[in-house]
């Protein structure tokens, strides 16, 4: 089919559900301080917007990581987006409680450029730059992303402590996009590799504690 076999396929669908639990992770995370009726909204329009922006990475993949420091400033960021998402979203807050239905979409959509940029170039690599099979391979991403933060979004409702694994899932994911960025690569040790992300995870679980702990005071 348009010059993929099925095996290649196959490990596009593979990577798929390996590299998007992560962004099920943010959208359930973003989506949860929204009010119930509007939950299922949020993660429409944030998997919506999310999508297209990994269609527009598709095209524009091997340019933007050739960008000076892309991947590090992405890394930054998202250890922002994993606190912010772990503490909740006080300026968009609602006079019936929760995050605003916006403050969540724009959430979402941020949090899951930054990742899709691995996500991407891991398809990309998969179908030797097919673009046709990087398309299919997003496309794919949808229903995995969606069912998955839907999943999430309900045990992160039963047990509210199962949004510190998803703070720190976010925090690792941004401790490897900080040592993704080729420009440290001469300089970082195989130690590193394990200390950076571990000691990001427990700087922003340890943070998040201890401010949600200063709000219930």
């Amino acid at each position: 089919m348009f010059g993929l076999s099925f095996a290649v396929l196959l490990k596009v669908i593979l990577i798929n559900i390996v590299l998007s639990g992560d962004n099920a992770v943010v959208i359930a995370m973003a989506s949860r301080n929204v009010p119930k009726k509007q939950q299922k909204k949020a993660i429409f329009w944030g998997t919506f917007g999310a999508i297209i922006l990994r269609l527009l990475f598709a095209v524009i993949i091997v340019y933007l990581l050739g960008v000076p420091f892309v991947t590090f400033i992405g890394g930054l960021l998202l250890v922002y987006i994993a606190i912010k998402l772990l503490i909740g979203d006080e300026e968009g807050s609602m006079k019936e409680g929760g995050a605003s239905l916006f403050s969540a979409v724009k959430t979402i959509i941020i949090a899951d450029a930054v990742m899709s940029l691995d996500n991407v170039l891991a398809i990309a690599g998969a179908v030797e730059g097919n673009l046709v099979g990087i398309v299919i391979g997003v496309i794919v991403s949808i229903p995995i992303v969606v069912f998955g933060s839907q999943l999430i979004l309900k045990a992160m409702e039963k047990y509210p402590i199962i949004s510190y694994a998803g703070a720190g899932i976010l925090s690792w994911t941004a401790g490897e996009m900080l040592l993704g960025e080729p420009k440290f690569e001469p300089f970082l040790t195989r130690d590193l590799h394990l200390l950076i992300p571990t000691a990001i995870t427990v700087f922003v679980i340890g943070f998040g504690y201890l401010i949600s702990r200063k709000k219930l005071i």
